[in-house]
């Protein structure tokens, strides 16, 4: 498998080389050469597949010889041991639970399934410690910090904004210790985003350590966020047989590319919506034509709180930079914390299910939708977390009825350790050179 950089098709990398150089030096984005298309018999037959059957499928397709088969089944089987199920809220309206993993988030998918990579390639590499950099918004880093804890030879520092996260998924940042560390940035994610991506260009700290990136900019993250796709669709054709909708909470727009990266491989899709809280750059473009990054502002739905998404520089590059093509494929919403509580209200009242603040972004953006188109459709909705990380969002009636599961009550009886700092790079650098050694 070889990939392009973004900001130059003629730079091609090998899938390794992508991996641990996850963002090229000319700031683009790594996507591969080759897009293949999976077989139409394959994808009519889809529902005798299991979800570790499908996402082996869509990986060796995809990846080509970058990994022996054995080898990366083995791999999917270790990341992908758990479910992904759709729950039928309606005729035609589907929730897709993406939260039953370790950290319960979706972003379990990306960060188990890159470490397992990444610690199979260092395997016959050298002895180098490899020194993982991620920003989170909310629950990339806790996906993360469970991916690498104790993966041998590897070094993570996480950055999330002050104030700006759940306190359980500031627990998930906090209190692992070991080789997982955690910095408080006094500012936004977009702040932290960018501390990262100036580590990445820095020529002293690329000559001092093995740095990688495990936020979505890394295409070892991107990749397996194809699978549920495929297996939403897998359990939607068991018992219709009509034109799927997907409604897709969206921040740094990591979960939305891989979505049309799974369409641009043959998943038949009728629609994309992309569902966003008050940072809605994305939605304003799709409207107007003008794409103008701005600062993220704090919302209820705190991981999508992005003003300038990496990852639609991917979405658009899909397409062939074909704003017409693109528009016609993907519909932007947005809404505010206003909406999105009476949506939770709404949903708890109508079907008894309780859905996060992303979640309820998504349900919001597909209700919206279907309003406005009456034909036939199936309607799934993603839902990115569990509602257990927000607490303080939900009226209290609802919040009483939220089972905490077992792996958040022993993170309350850890010690949180963090570190704080401003959002110079100067003041990130100086600790990244004196604190890793």
């Amino acid at each position: 498998m070889q990939l392009y950089s973004t900001n130059n098709p003629q730079l091609h990398v090998p899938f390794q080389e992508a991996v641990f150089n996850s963002f090229p030096q000319d700031k683009g984005l790594y996507m591969p050469v080759h897009i293949p298309r999976l077989d139409t018999e394959w994808i009519k037959h889809i529902t005798n597949y299991t979800l570790p059957e499908i996402a082996f499928h869509v990986a060796k397709n995809l990846l080509q010889d970058a990994i022996p088969h054995p080898d990366l089944k083995k791999i999917i089987e270790e990341a992908i041991n758990f479910d992904a199920p759709i729950v039928e809220l309606d005729t035609n309206t589907f929730v897709l639970e993406l939260f039953h993993g370790p950290s319960l988030a979706f972003k379990d998918f990306g960060a188990r399934f890159m470490s397992r990579v990444m610690s199979y390639f260092l395997r016959d590499n050298d002895k180098q410690e490899l020194h993982v950099l991620v920003a989170t918004s909310g629950d990339t880093g806790g996906a993360v910090a469970l991916g690498f804890l104790n993966v041998p030879g590897t070094h993570v520092t996480i950055l999330f904004p002050k104030g700006k996260v759940s306190p359980i998924q500031e627990m998930q940042l906090t209190a692992h210790g070991q080789n997982v560390h955690a910095i408080e940035i006094d500012g936004t994610f977009d702040d932290c985003q960018t501390l990262v991506k100036q580590a990445f260009a820095d020529a002293e700290l690329n000559n001092k350590f093995r740095l990688t990136s495990a936020n979505s900019i890394n295409i070892a993250r991107l990749i397996p966020q194809m699978f549920y796709y495929f297996y939403a669709y897998a359990q939607a054709q068991k018992d219709n047989k009509q034109e799927v909708v997907f409604s897709v909470p969206s921040g740094n727009f990591g979960n939305l590319a891989a979505g049309i990266l799974a369409w641009r491989m043959g998943l038949p899709v009728k629609q994309f919506l992309a569902a966003t809280n008050s940072n809605d750059t994305v939605p304003i473009f799709l409207h107007t034509g003008i794409y103008q990054p701005k600062v993220s502002v704090q919302t209820y739905s705190n991981a999508m709180d992005v003003g300038n998404p990496s990852n639609w520089a991917r979405i658009l590059n899909l397409f062939d930079q074909d704003v017409d093509a693109l528009k016609k494929m993907i519909i932007g919403y947005s809404f505010s914390d206003n909406e999105t509580i009476q949506a939770i209200k709404c949903v708890y009242q109508e079907h008894h299910y309780i859905v996060c603040p992303h979640t309820a972004i998504a349900w919001l953006a597909l209700k919206k939708w279907q309003s406005n188109h009456p034909e036939p459709a199936i309607g799934i909705f993603l839902s990115t977390a569990h509602p257990c990380k927000f607490p303080e969002v939900f009226p209290e009636a609802i919040a009483a009825q939220i089972e905490t599961p077992q792996q958040v009550e022993t993170l309350k009886r850890r010690k949180s350790e963090t570190v704080s700092l401003s959002k110079s790079f100067i003041d990130f650098k100086a600790y990244l050179m004196k604190e890793i050694n």
